[in-house]
């Protein structure tokens, strides 16, 4: 796997994604203990984890456009939360 730095976002906008960021692995380690059986506090689970992963998603994606990062077909970006840097991580990158 290479990494590439391609940009990076301010203190603030790193604030934001590490806040859903641990919020998405929170919830999702709930759900590996949260049985179907307590039927509404499980459709609560999965409402928070749609609504979570869509606020995650439109972040990387508000970001690439607003910084127009570089990016490729079967890359993804990750940062770095102690520096605020974007890096491109690819298996295929050279």
């Amino acid at each position: 796997m290479e990494r590439k730095l391609v940009g990076s976002v301010t203190e603030q906008e790193r604030d934001e994604i590490q806040t859903l960021f641990e919020r998405r692995n929170g919830l999702n380690e709930l759900a590996k203990i949260l049985t179907a059986d307590n039927e509404t506090l499980y459709e609560k689970l999965v409402k928070d984890m749609g609504e979570t992963g869509g606020r995650f998603q439109n972040w990387w994606d508000t970001m690439a456009q607003k910084y127009q990062w570089e990016n490729t077909p079967t890359g993804s970006w990750e940062i770095n939360f102690d520096t605020c840097e974007i890096f491109l991580v690819d298996g295929g990158l050279r």
